[in-house]
């Protein structure tokens, strides 16, 4: 006796675990790039311009904070050291950008005389850099 033969269905191939894959990965490289566009974790009140672009991330970065001492990539150095670990991380730049990031309390003199000692270097670029406005702090309001 001859057993009746049931109609195959077509092979189907199931996405949804695939799509559950897919977004878990994404989730994944969100959180993970995250943490590759940080600071060097020095605190710098940055002060606030509406027409700021955003520079390379493999920039030199020189921190001066609001007691005016300076930082090159988040090592603290001197007046007399700056050239000289400036000049020593030129070539792993793109562009010759070194990006200036002067607290707001910092006095101008102060950025000036360290933007003066930068530019004696050759075909460096400098850049100030600052905070955009959807950044920055809302102003409080007044006591009554």
């Amino acid at each position: 006796m001859r057993w009746p033969e049931e109609p195959e269905s077509p092979p189907q191939i199931n996405i949804v675990p695939m799509i559950d894959v897919v977004f878990a990965v994404l989730v994944f490289f969100l959180v993970s790039s995250l943490y590759l566009s940080r600071n060097e974790g020095l605190t710098v009140a940055l002060p606030g311009a509406e027409t700021g672009t955003a520079q390379p991330q493999l920039s030199i970065v020189v921190t001066v904070e609001a007691s005016g001492t300076l930082a090159v990539g988040g090592q603290a150095v001197s007046d007399d050291q700056l050239l000289g670990v400036v000049q020593a991380q030129l070539p792993a730049t793109v562009g010759n950008v070194v990006v200036i990031q002067a607290d707001q309390a910092v006095p101008h003199g102060r950025v000036v005389a360290v933007m003066d000692q930068i530019r004696t270097l050759e075909g460096v670029q400098l850049a100030i850099a600052t905070q955009p406005p959807s950044a920055r702090p809302a102003p409080e309001a007044p006591n009554p």
